[in-house]
């Protein structure tokens, strides 16, 4: 196996790019990619803390300092950065209005949430989905709050709008296709073994689906417990299986990885594999592979790889071939390894609700796309 990574290795030649949906997760593209924390978005967030360039007693500038670290761990970089994206559409569109968006009037906002649901608010006339405006309007709602200056969402000019929104507009969640085992294993056909970049995406897709982990999961693995700052988990490698451990929005919470049936699928000798020979020991489990494929950095790889890898090698294994290419892009993403695992996991529900995190069932039963949804058939049990 070193051979061929070795003898690969020196062979394979890639081209940098800017990333796209065709780029292969974790191409070098870390240098076109501003992170959240580096962003003019970013940078632009408010904070109920003072300013650092606010003049403070010497003894108190570390201890600022650090506070301001944990108003930047309170939400994910993501959620940041679309809250600083959507405050921008709403004071953009304000000033194009010739309207002041401070201090907050529920009028300006209900006349905005308007806007975007008739088409009004963006150049190219399309109207946003009802899940759009609500989150735009829980970003203006945290801004505001963020400065000092909360917005009343139970006024008249925002709450009434909102629920004719809803009842006009609202259609049901159009979801993911789901990556079942048949496809899954026809999409690790399509990755080269002999490759660094190849073994760590075959890991990445088999630990992604047995653990029925998020993309956001997935690359905020660490190799062990409190390795880095910015790590959201870690893995424990077992006799049985891999043991996920991950924080979440409501604290944490254990993943069990049980061993595969065979090692061409098992998510614990792909892990195994890859960590042998990208010699990763410490930090970030999953990182991009760097200087053409020859060797791995020590940068964490961002969420939007998973994605990416997803639909790359979906496109390559064939899957719904019924459809353009175009039309497979856009049916998935990520999220199909969670769907996936909820769909095809032949064992009891509730087991797949503790796998994926959930707090009801009911959630679980939205992720499984091919549940008998008449195994329970009422209409025979009331005796009709």
């Amino acid at each position: 196996m070193a051979q061929i990574i070795e003898q690969n290795s020196e062979n394979h030649v890639e081209k940098s790019s800017a990333p796209s949906d065709s780029t292969a997760a974790g191409d070098d593209v870390s240098a076109v990619q501003p992170s959240a924390d580096t962003s003019p978005m970013g940078a632009a967030l408010p904070s109920p803390l003072p300013d650092a360039t606010t003049a403070l007693p010497a003894h108190l500038e570390r201890l600022a300092d650090r506070a301001r670290g944990y108003v930047e761990a309170a939400s994910s970089a993501n959620t940041r950065k679309a809250y600083a994206s959507d405050w921008k559409h709403f004071t953009g569109w304000c000033r194009r209005q010739g309207l002041a968006h401070m201090p907050p009037d529920p009028q300006t906002v209900g006349l905005y949430i308007t806007a975007c649901a008739s088409g009004a608010a963006t150049a190219d006339r399309k109207p946003h989905s009802v899940m759009t405006i609500e989150r735009r309007l829980s970003a203006i709602t945290w801004n505001y709050v963020q400065r000092g200056t909360p917005l009343d969402r139970k006024d008249r000019h925002i709450a009434t709008v909102l629920a004719g929104i809803r009842n006009t507009h609202a259609a049901p969640p159009r979801q993911k296709e789901a990556v079942l085992p048949e496809h899954l294993i026809a999409m690790l056909e399509t990755l080269d073994r002999g490759t660094l970049r190849g073994l760590r995406d075959r890991a990445m897709l088999l630990v992604g689906f047995a653990g029925g982990l998020r993309r956001s999961e997935i690359v905020g693995l660490d190799c062990d417990r409190d390795q880095t700052e910015d790590g959201r988990g870690w893995i424990e490698i077992l006799d049985k299986g891999l043991l996920v451990t991950l924080r979440g929005k409501t604290g944490w919470r254990e993943v069990e990885i049980g061993r595969g049936s065979s090692d061409a699928t098992c998510p614990v000798v792909a892990v195994e594999t890859w960590i042998k020979f990208a010699r990763v020991a410490k930090g970030p489990l999953f990182r991009r592979v760097r200087d053409q494929g020859r060797d791995v950095g020590p940068d964490r790889l961002n969420d939007r790889e998973v994605a990416r890898l997803v639909k790359k090698a979906a496109l390559a294994a064939g899957i719904r071939g019924d459809l353009s290419e175009g039309e497979r892009a856009e049916k998935f993403s990520g999220h199909s390894l969670r769907a996936g695992l909820a769909s095809s996991a032949e064992v009891d529900e509730r087991y797949v609700q503790k796998q994926l995190g959930h707090a009801s069932a009911e959630m679980t039963r939205k992720y499984q796309r091919r549940r008998d949804r008449f195994r329970i058939n009422l209409t025979k049990a009331s005796g009709l």
